[in-house]
């Protein structure tokens, strides 16, 4: 065999082992790239179902829990495409499917939740930012269309403006039922500032409206509590009575 044939053959080998390299490397990061997606589809579609079933149910709309729903039906769609063997996704989307049917006739048995501490209040609010993230990240894939998302993101600035009046209001009353008239004050004065310095507070101006009006009831409850009592004269008012006996006994002394 000439040497040329060899370098050739040896040549054609290297090609050989370049090309099945290439392939398996192509493979391989398909592979990873599919494992990937899939993790990824199954988070959204998880997170999505935690938010529909989890979120109080005085912020859930029908609207919301029928997006909501969509969302889970497209994610696991496109799952089960990438795993078309996968018959207990494939059982699961039927219920999907028929939910989504009904439209905003979608029941929503979310119940709702008292926000009486801030743990609660903070709980809450990520949720929101969930919510946030994943219409954001829908809208960027092409799941929801940019006009219903931007419709969505401000329902969700209006949810979380509840979140605060819905805290600050149950803290007040929580703290009237205390007898905590100063506290109660306080918790309605955080409540009205917060209203106040949301870009739009003409669009809130029912919370306001209520906030101020348990402010006023706070500020009179405080006023009476500092003033003394007419039946338990405090060592203030009994000094005050001494004095105007003794101007009074002075005066008469004067005159008589």
């Amino acid at each position: 065999m000439s040497p040329l044939v060899i370098t050739l053959l040896i040549v054609v080998g290297i090609v050989i082992l370049v090309i099945i390299g290439y392939i398996n490397h192509m493979l391989e990061t398909s592979k990873l790239q599919k494992a990937r997606e899939v993790a990824d589809l199954s988070d959204r579609m998880r997170r999505c179902a935690d938010l529909s079933e989890t979120l109080p149910g005085q912020m859930v709309s029908p609207g919301l829990k029928l997006l909501l729903t969509r969302l889970q039906l497209q994610f696991g769609e496109r799952l089960l495409q990438l795993d078309k063997r996968n018959a207990a996704l494939k059982s699961s989307l039927e219920p999907l499917r028929a939910l989504v049917g009904q439209g905003e006739s979608i029941p929503v048995n979310n119940p709702p939740q008292k926000i009486l501490t801030e743990a609660k209040a903070k709980e809450i609010r990520f949720q929101l930012e969930g919510l946030h993230g994943q219409i954001a990240r829908a809208a960027q894939d092409g799941h929801l269309p940019a006009a219903e998302a931007k419709s969505r993101i401000k329902d969700i600035r209006d949810m979380l403006v509840q979140l605060h009046v819905e805290f600050f209001t149950n803290l007040g009353l929580q703290a009237l039922q205390e007898n905590q008239a100063r506290q109660a004050r306080l918790a309605f004065e955080r409540g009205v500032q917060y209203v106040q310095k949301q870009n739009d507070p003409a669009r809130y101006q029912e919370y306001l409206k209520q906030l101020k009006a348990q402010l006023e009831r706070a500020n009179a409850l405080v006023l009476e509590s500092a003033q003394p009592q007419a039946a338990e004269p405090s060592e203030l008012t009994e000094g005050m009575k001494s004095l105007e006996d003794e101007d009074t006994w002075k005066k008469k002394n004067i005159y008589d």
